[in-house]
């Protein structure tokens, strides 16, 4: 072992010579084109120059620089979560008011509510007045409050944002409050929007507190949205519908006037709305009459 450590030591002191190919190779590698280079130099300097009209510049706005002279070079959109982006519905629902079996009296305090503000935002000016800027629609399950939501969707051009409640009760501290404010964030940003929270019960709850503190991130959750819907900040153009089949275990602070300015009843439908076959291939011997006299819905139909 001794004799190898001492032929390592000999190579190292005395490395053998190098040949053709080896010379070769460090030309090419040490070669310097100062054409090419200043051509690549050239090129590369209106993008250096690019500047973003200052005028345009705000606040907290994402942007791109350049590494070298922290020059802004290009905006960039608001960081999101994936998760929240895909809450946006692109397709807008096939359901028509026409659809809805009964609901009338329904219909005509959400077209007051949502559709009219944002439609003609022209009569609540001349008026003097503000539009109402949230929703609640209870009720039985199975009565129609997530069709009208629907409904809303389609009849509107505003960007439409679903979320179910269930999805803000997150494991991790402030995961539920950071997703709320990115999905006002990303409302904002719209020019109209409209954000349905469905099953608002499971984070809307009211506070209580249980003595070992497993419901406190719900109860963040719930805060920040109390606070996103009236706030420090503007709410901007923004209307808020929330369904729910509990609306006894809400916390009375998300029902203040303001947050939520109307609240929409769907109780069982009557007999004429039961019957409700315009799009159904039946037999003429079957007697709807009889079956709608029965105290169902119309999914038990």
């Amino acid at each position: 072992m001794a004799i190898d450590h001492e032929d390592e030591l000999k190579d190292e002191k005395n490395p053998r010579p190098l040949g053709e190919d080896d010379i070769a190779i460090l030309k090419n590698l040490h070669q310097w084109d100062l054409v090419s280079d200043k051509q690549m130099i050239q090129e590369e300097q209106p993008l250096q120059e690019t500047r973003f009209p200052p005028t345009d510049i705000e606040e907290g706005m994402r942007v791109g620089v350049d590494r070298n002279k922290y020059q802004i070079q290009i905006p960039l959109p608001p960081k999101i979560d994936p998760s929240v982006t895909m809450m946006t519905v692109e397709e807008k629902p096939d359901v028509t008011y026409n659809d809805v079996g009964g609901c009338k009296e329904q219909i005509e305090k959400m077209r007051e509510v949502v559709e009219l503000p944002m439609l003609h935002p022209e009569k609540f000016v001349k008026l003097g007045i503000d539009p109402p800027k949230g929703v609640l629609c209870y009720g039985p399950p199975g009565t129609g409050k997530t069709l009208l939501a629907r409904v809303v969707a389609n009849r509107t051009d505003a960007c439409f944002i679903r979320v179910i409640g269930s999805e803000l009760a997150q494991k991790y501290v402030g995961e539920g409050a950071r997703m709320v404010r990115e999905i006002f964030q990303m409302a904002r940003s719209k020019k109209a929007s409209i954000v349905f929270f469905d099953e608002v019960d499971a984070i809307g709850g009211a506070r209580f507190d249980d003595g070992v503190g497993g419901d406190n991130e719900v109860q963040r959750t719930m805060l920040e949205i109390v606070n996103q819907l009236d706030g420090f900040d503007a709410r901007g153009n923004i209307k808020v519908l929330m369904a729910t089949n509990r609306p006894d275990t809400l916390d009375p602070a998300l029902l203040q006037p303001g947050r939520l300015d109307r609240k929409v009843e769907s109780g069982l439908p009557d007999l004429e709305s039961r019957i409700n076959t315009r799009t159904m291939n039946c037999e003429r011997d079957i007697h709807f009459e009889l079956l709608a006299k029965k105290n169902l819905q119309q999914h038990d139909l």
